[in-house]
């Protein structure tokens, strides 16, 4: 494996690996890798005969109060899990490495991104779709590997990838779970033992509404008002959004008449986390 931290290096590894006829898997991470992370790179393993993980913590994509000083930095440990996964090639660039001097170019998505995440937190998304637009640039890669748990930014990747004619193939994996239930997310090392447990309520949250229209609810206020009230039943959980959309657009519907995915945005403690479900 190798570990390169500039946009020339990575290049010059990708040509080398184009010429000898391989497919280029790449999986964007912002480090601090977990086996959710790992599941991305098994993934890119199977399906391409080179797989590059970039580990960068984007400053574009966090707002001004938001947690980019604090997010965990953990390249060597992350370097180790990459080795052992048969990761090929580590691309972890500088903020200036990825925003040089006069840097003034962004990638804005409209639809998707007004909504949801994108109310809460204004400039994120389009951070996100500039970061991957150098990426994919940068490693001319075939595929790209993108957890559901991060549906929303998912659903924009694809709507640009699809509306800019890109080259890559976005390829969409099921979120990890702890045994507990707990999505996998780095954030989740910010959670006191209390606040750990007391997260549970997401996913369990999020069960009742698959059981729910599992029975037979098809009315999204309904199951919305579900979760919902789970959630606020739990003292250390702060509802920032609860939402029963279409899949594919990310707009609200009134009846499911077609596959619609729960998502939720909430604070336990001073962490926000976010998690969902598809209705099928």
């Amino acid at each position: 494996m190798k570990l390169v931290h500039t946009v020339e290096e990575a290049q010059a590894a990708v040509t080398a690996v184009r010429s000898e006829g391989l497919s280029i898997g790449l999986v964007p991470t912002m480090g601090a890798l977990h086996e959710g992370h790992i599941t991305l790179v098994r993934r890119a393993r199977e399906q391409c005969g080179f797989v590059v993980v970039s580990v960068f913590v984007n400053p574009t994509q966090f707002g001004p109060n938001e947690d980019f000083d604090k997010y965990p930095r953990t390249l060597d440990a992350d370097a180790d899990k990459c080795r052992e996964a048969g990761v090929d090639l580590v691309f972890a660039p500088s903020a200036s490495e990825m925003y040089p001097e006069g840097f003034d170019s962004w990638v804005d998505v409209n639809g998707p991104t007004q909504v949801l995440e994108g109310l809460s937190r204004p400039i994120h998304f389009r951070g996100v779709t500039t970061v991957c637009t150098k990426l994919f640039n940068i490693t001319g890669a075939d595929y790209a590997f993108f957890g559901k748990k991060d549906y929303q930014q998912l659903v924009v990747i694809r709507k640009m990838v699809h509306d800019l004619n890109a080259h890559v193939q976005v390829v969409p994996v099921d979120t990890v779970r702890e045994p507990d239930g707990l999505a996998m997310s780095s954030r989740n090392r910010y959670l006191s033992p209390e606040e750990r447990q007391a997260a549970l309520v997401l996913s369990k949250s999020l069960a009742a509404a698959r059981d729910a229209y599992q029975s037979g609810q098809r009315d999204t206020q309904a199951i919305q008002l579900l979760v919902e009230n789970l959630i606020k039943a739990e003292p250390l959980a702060r509802i920032d959004y609860v939402a029963v959309v279409d899949s594919e657009t990310l707009q609200p519907i009134g009846n499911i008449e077609r596959l619609a995915v729960v998502l939720l945005a909430v604070r336990v403690g001073a962490t926000r986390l976010i998690d969902n479900t598809e209705l099928i």
